[in-house]
């Protein structure tokens, strides 16, 4: 196998990283005499990085947010919310405990922006799989669920999630 076939192979192996990575590596063996073991290492961790962002691009894909939030959007100042309190919960802590949260106030106090920000920083930091509702979402698919006589499938679905947030 020649050298110009090796990326197209990595790919057909499904080892994009790999192949991505191979133009950059072969520039850089042919300044500088490079190890077997080097070449390898450098190919694995160019793999991982590859699995590692897509693995996160699915998980966010599949948690379905509205659009992306984060703690640094939310403006805490003028409003009730104990700020202590909700970068607790963006460490994400209660969700190995097995506790709930729930989100309480009106239309417009920030409780979606919230929830998004703790979900998508427990794809990101804990690599955890989440899955976001709207409540009205949620229920029209319950709804939807019973009307078919399928009840229960989406519980079932949501077991698999490490948090649910509707």
């Amino acid at each position: 196998m020649s050298t110009p076939d090796l990326p197209l192979r990595m790919k057909q192996l499904k080892l994009h990283g790999m192949a991505s990575q191979w133009p950059e590596l072969l520039a850089k063996a042919q300044l500088h005499a490079m190890a077997p073991e080097h070449w390898m290492v450098e190919l694995l961790q160019a793999e991982s990085a590859e699995r590692h962002v897509r693995a996160q691009a699915n998980q966010m894909k599949a948690a379905r947010f509205p659009v992306h939030r984060d703690l640094l959007g939310f403006e805490f100042s003028g409003c009730p919310v104990d700020r202590a309190l909700v970068e607790r919960l963006h460490e994400g802590h209660f969700i190995q405990t097995a506790e709930n949260v729930v989100l309480v106030g009106g239309p417009g106090t920030g409780k979606t922006h919230l929830a998004t920000a703790i979900g998508i920083q427990t794809v990101r930091q804990h690599r955890l799989r989440v899955r976001f509702f709207s409540t009205i979402e949620l229920v029209n698919a319950l709804e939807k669920e019973q009307a078919q006589g399928k009840a229960g499938q989406i519980a079932l679905r949501l077991a698999h999630a490490d948090l649910v947030i509707p």
